[in-house]
């Protein structure tokens, strides 16, 4: 395995120990201790994600043309880092608002270079491989820092701030290992300094797929739907973090193969396998009632996510012009968060205003059409 990609990989499994440590938790932090509503936990989702994705464009297009990888993912995962101390300062909604903008936007700054990083420093036929390593990694680190949660807030009797503080040393660490990695000596960004970026000379099954994603994620609200979902059905606050665990295992499980699969047969059939996971899984949601069906329900999602997202990636690494991969990583990152607005502030309104079930039918029947729409618009890829 490439230097490059096994740093990248380290860095992403401090980095989501981190982030994993405090996620579960900020949405009972919110309903239970800072009186928060559902409505309000998707403005704040929405408002963050949308604003941090503008970002991903421009962070993007810059990588490309100045030939910089490495430098924007430092900045972004040392602003990440920056969110989750001030998750520790919070005192209301507000303030959570701001660590999540800080955390989104060092996302939105950094994972267009770092996934054009990973591409450069990789051969073609080994793309779904390399970023089924680092969904791996990522989603290990999804494991460690759940289970760190639990344990932390199971013997210190729910103490929130303890768990956000010690979040932030993993964070740092992260952001020390990426130094130790080093620009591609092949890259063709150089190249882009003489090029515009059009829409109109992307490949067409490009633009479908960016087009197909943003529908989808029109209904994909934020995760933490799932978490208050549970919260609100039976689960204690330990038990919905033991919940998101069980889905990142399932996650890590499948993330590795699913991306050496995808190099053999192709994406497309694991991508409307995934989508179709996910609308099956949405439905499943909105009926559910009882325990075994959450527990069902979480870990098949893990599943979706595994299917997907290493994959999809790959998958515009084949397609993207190879001068220009970090600006297609920053469009098609852009265009998903951006979506995230109203879907996000959708669901919560659907939420508070017909119930909890509604915004999971909505989400169940995005996914559905978004699973046909890959399989008609991605033939031949």
């Amino acid at each position: 395995m490439n230097k490059n990609i096994v740093i990248v990989g380290l860095v992403s499994l401090f980095t989501d120990i981190s982030s994993e440590m405090i996620y579960p938790l900020v949405p009972l932090y919110l309903t239970a201790v800072l009186g928060a509503t559902p409505g309000i936990l998707g403005l704040i989702e929405g408002i963050a994600e949308s604003l941090a994705s503008v970002l991903k464009l421009f962070s993007g297009r810059i990588a490309d043309k100045f030939a910089q990888r490495k430098s924007l993912a430092i900045v972004g995962y040392g602003l990440s880092a920056v969110g989750k101390v001030l998750f520790v300062v919070a005192a209301s909604w507000v303030g959570i608002l701001w660590a999540r903008i800080a955390d989104r936007f060092g996302k939105g700054i950094r994972t267009a270079p770092r996934d054009a990083l990973i591409v450069e420093s990789t051969s073609p036929e080994m793309r779904g491989k390399a970023f089924g390593f680092h969904r791996a990694m990522d989603t290990a680190g999804a494991v460690i820092g759940i289970s760190a949660a639990y344990w932390l807030f199971t013997h210190y009797q729910g103490q929130y701030i303890l768990v956000f503080w010690l979040a932030v040393i993993p964070a740092l660490l992260g952001v020390l290992c990426l130094f130790w990695a080093s620009e591609p000596v092949k890259s063709k960004a150089a190249s882009a300094k003489k090029l515009v970026f059009s829409w109109q000379g992307l490949d067409k099954r490009l633009k479908y797929f960016i087009v197909v994603s943003f529908l989808f994620n029109l209904g994909n609200s934020s995760n933490q739907f799932l978490l208050i979902r549970a919260g609100t059905s039976g689960f204690t606050p330990a038990e919905v973090i033991l919940l998101y665990l069980l889905m990142n295992i399932t996650y890590f499980i499948i993330s590795y193969p699913a991306g050496v699969v995808s190099d053999i047969i192709g994406r497309r059939s694991l991508l409307v396998a995934g989508y179709a996971l996910y609308g099956l899984v949405y439905l499943g949601f909105a009926m559910a009632h009882v325990a075994w069906q959450f527990i069902a329900l979480f870990a098949i999602y893990g599943l979706y996510i595994g299917l997907t997202d290493g994959v999809e990636k790959a998958l515009l690494a084949d397609i993207a012009p190879g001068e220009q991969r970090a600006t297609v990583y920053g469009l098609h990152a852009m265009v998903v968060g951006v979506a995230l607005l109203p879907a996000s502030i959708l669901a919560g309104f659907l939420w508070d205003t017909f119930g909890a079930a509604v915004p999971f039918w909505f989400g169940g029947a995005t996914g559905l059409t978004a699973a046909a729409a890959f399989w008609w618009g991605l033939r031949g890829s």
